[in-house]
């Protein structure tokens, strides 16, 4: 009789013990997880943490419409220079405080010291105004087409909302506690940088009731826990899927896809093309040889995107090549500027660099090894930029040290760097005053530190827009000016579909994993 109790715990406790895993949801993803501040780095790692932790005033859907998140809505005057927000009931931060209307005035601006949309804002902003707990106020000196688009953008250094007393440190430094009013709670005593981030399910988070979507409607944690692990190997990546140790890839590893499709207990998600992604060459303007915009061209010519594309080893309708700054088939596609692309190859950068007056300065090319796709993407390009004739110094490293290094403004011979590639999401690129690649035009805080006079002319005209016919039209001058400054370089759009088991659920195709709506069955 006891033999038969006792084995009637054990399998009570490992029944326990198996329901409590599944209330587990774990996730690799392709760069590690090393700042903690989302308006401090552009690291994907640290936005798919900021929607964890976070919440924003606004939120995007999946056809990108802005809704509200945070606020229960707002009002806009005839004049369209004041606009009246309300908060709605029942958040609270992680510490178990009210959010307030002083909390989120101070979150955007400092949120706005920081990035281009926010800086945008502010130029046409006169002033913000706390009107009550639940209600603040933003009077503008000049219309400003763009201010729920900015309060809700969802690409990189995004406006979260947290306590007024950390929003109003130093916006260079990044906050010392993790207090948010999202989902999801940080478990910073369990962080192992590099290794492991875990997230306990927030009891206080009171989710919006309409469905979710995207990143708008309501944020359901249905897992207990959420578990970001660091694999960098990709083989042992896609067996960890396979075995069922973790849950969700963030990107499939591609060597793996037709492995991957044959099996039953995994499923490949399916990206539109909005919610694929861009390689961006981040370029170093200040120094030589990039200081020179002829050399600049060069590296713009050298390059040809459909040898990156395959050097992913892609399906090949998961790829295509794209001279848009807004993305490739979507409404806001644009080819202004893009002719330069009829003429590119090693030939044509060669001659281009004769004409620079290129001297063979070293390109400190930093090619981050870790990351499933930054490491052949980084191959291969460097290997075109040799063969147009640039003395490449090829430096792998891990992707935290290749992020950490390009943002040392100094001359190579001093730590600094040339050129370095980046994945930029669709959803980022699809407004110019929100996409790093023109909006950080001659902030200091933008690395690569392209500026160029006519860029700030052109965004101001843009956010000033009142009718889509003058919104396209300065669309098509951005881009065309983006191109001739070169302040990036584009090498090719491609999906990055996650890779997750079969008995998840109500997964959110977006451009960067989520974790609410989703369960286990």
């Amino acid at each position: 009789m006891l033999s038969a109790a006792l084995s009637l715990v054990g399998l009570a406790g490992a029944s326990e013990a198996a329901h409590a895993e599944d209330r587990v949801l774990k996730v690799s993803l392709q760069t590690e997880l090393q700042v903690l501040d989302p308006i401090i780095t552009t690291i994907n790692a640290t936005r798919v943490f900021a929607y964890l932790v976070f919440d924003e005033l606004v939120a995007i859907d999946s056809e990108g419409h802005y809704k509200p998140q945070m606020l229960s809505g707002w009002e806009v005057s005839s004049d369209r220079l004041t606009y009246t927000f309300h908060l709605r009931d029942g958040l609270k931060f992680s510490d178990g405080a009210p959010v307030t209307s002083e909390d989120c005035v101070a979150s955007i601006e400092r949120w706005a010291k920081r990035e281009g949309f926010g800086a945008q804002l502010m130029d046409a902003a006169e002033r913000f105004t706390v009107i009550d707990s639940k209600t603040f106020e933003l009077k503008l000196r000049r219309p400003f087409a763009f201010v729920i688009e900015a309060l809700g953008k969802p690409g990189h250094q995004i406006p979260v909302m947290m306590p007024a007393r950390l929003a109003r440190l130093d916006a260079n430094t990044a906050v010392p506690e993790v207090v948010g009013s999202g989902p999801f709670i940080f478990l910073k005593d369990e962080w192992r940088p590099g290794a492991k981030a875990v997230f306990a399910r927030n009891p206080d988070y009171v989710p919006r009731s309409e469905p979710a979507d995207g990143l708008a409607g309501g944020k359901v944690a249905n897992f207990d826990r959420i578990e970001l692990l660091s694999i960098p190997d990709q083989s042992t990546r896609a067996a960890a899927l396979q075995k069922g140790e973790v849950d969700l890839l963030e990107v499939v590893p591609y060597d793996y896809i037709d492995v991957l499709r044959k099996n039953p207990k995994v499923t490949i998600g399916k990206q539109p093309a909005i919610a694929q992604n861009m390689i961006a060459i981040n370029v170093d303007h200040t120094h030589a040889p990039f200081d020179n915009p002829l050399v600049r061209r060069a590296l713009q010519a050298a390059v040809e995107q459909k040898d990156v594309m395959a050097g992913l080893g892609l399906p090949a309708d998961m790829y295509r090549t794209c001279y848009s700054i807004y993305m490739c088939g979507n409404d806001g596609s644009s080819d202004a500027g893009t002719e330069y692309s009829r003429d590119i190859g090693p030939k044509a950068a060669q001659k281009l660099l004769k004409e620079a007056g290129y001297k063979g300065e070293p390109v400190v090319f930093l090619h981050a090894g870790t990351s499933a796709i930054l490491n052949p993407v980084g191959s291969v390009l460097a290997d075109q930029l040799k063969q147009a004739g640039f003395n490449v110094d090829l430096r792998t490293s891990d992707y935290a040290t290749v992020a950490a290094r390009r943002l040392k403004k100094a001359p190579v011979a001093e730590g600094g760097w040339s050129v370095t590639p980046l994945v930029m999401a669709g959803i980022d690129l699809v407004n110019p005053l929100a996409q790093q690649m023109v909006s950080l035009n001659c902030l200091e805080n933008n690395p690569g530190w392209y500026c160029d006079p006519e860029m700030s002319k052109l965004l101001k005209a843009y956010s000033q827009a009142s009718s889509p016919a003058e919104s396209k039209k300065y669309r098509d001058e951005i881009q065309a000016a983006f191109h001739n400054n070169v302040n990036y370089v584009l090498a090719g759009q491609f999906a990055t579909p996650p890779a997750y088991r079969s008995d998840l659920k109500g997964m959110i195709p977006f451009s960067f994993p989520v974790f609410w709506n989703v369960r286990r069955e």
